[in-house]
């Protein structure tokens, strides 16, 4: 039955591609910022808690719907996207902090990205195709198999090197940063529950430890960025200066906190943060 289950989660995907796939783009966000807030006004447990992220960040309860808005147009243009539409994506990109990838990359070293989950934080990689260079990114490993692929080849379109997560995830994510190349990370959920404390939006919680524990043991800098939706079609890349090798894990884990604090509060609305991410998010239930 499981299987069955699976064919059938798969087989939804591949029909919503299809169908996705021939329509123009402002129909695609036109849908996505409608399937959002559907979503905001069908799933009270996330709506409470994008609610509470808001106040957070100092932005009105009305932001929310924003949240729920924009991530429904990552949805869409996530399924919508295909090769020959990325040429077009990358002419209505603009690019702000281009000169931090080149400090960042000087001497031929790798470099550590931590992004937050905002916008479409998969196009950053159209920036390292655009400059040539190698992106990696980590996947897990679903249960449904199909649908790993499915992500494994997405990501592939874009430029993205995928590495799934597994006993081999840290060495082969060391071996691409001693290669040159750039380790995307998403850093602002602790997913695991194993990351360390810090300080984030003036409240105490834990971010995964894996950005600053690759660039201390490969001695590369990390590199803050973010992609933003703008207003209408297009995208908004901003880039940090990198921050240099943590030697101390709890000073680099807090720095990049901060960073990613400076690029959330860029435009709160599209930070895709529905779930818990403070003690006392789970603690309010």
């Amino acid at each position: 039955m499981t299987a069955l289950k699976q064919w059938l989660a798969y087989s939804a995907l591949r029909v919503g591609l299809a169908v996705l796939g021939v329509l123009p783009e402002p129909a695609i966000r036109w849908l996505g910022r409608l399937g959002g807030r559907l979503w905001y006004l069908l799933d009270g447990k996330r709506r409470r808690m994008a609610l509470r992220h808001m106040r957070r960040v100092g932005e009105p309860p009305s932001a929310a719907v924003a949240v729920f808005e924009s991530y429904g147009r990552y949805w869409a243009e996530s399924l919508w996207v295909r090769p020959r539409r990325l040429p077009a994506m990358w002419k209505r990109m603009t690019v702000e902090g281009i000169e931090n990838i080149w400090a960042a990359r000087e001497g031929g070293r790798g470099a550590v990205v931590v992004l937050p989950h905002v916008g479409n934080w998969e196009a950053a990689a159209l920036i390292g195709v655009h400059e040539l260079i190698p992106v990696v990114a980590v996947a897990e490993r679903l249960a449904n198999r199909r649908i790993t692929e499915w992500f494994t080849r997405q990501r592939a379109m874009f430029g993205i090197e995928i590495v799934l997560t597994g006993k081999r995830l840290t060495p082969a994510l060391l071996q691409a940063l001693e290669q040159g190349k750039f380790v995307c990370l998403l850093s602002d959920r602790d997913l695991s529950g194993r990351g360390l404390e810090v300080e984030f939006f003036g409240e105490t919680t834990t971010l995964p430890a894996g950005p600053v524990v690759l660039a201390r043991k490969a001695r590369v800098p990390i590199l803050p960025v973010a992609v933003f939706f703008q207003q209408g079609a297009g995208h908004r890349a901003v880039i940090r200066p990198p921050l240099p090798p943590p030697d101390d894990l709890a000073e680099g884990i807090q720095a990049v906190a901060r960073e990613l604090e400076e690029l959330i509060r860029l435009d709160p609305t599209q930070w895709h943060l529905v779930q818990p991410n403070w003690p006392s998010d789970r603690a309010s239930g």
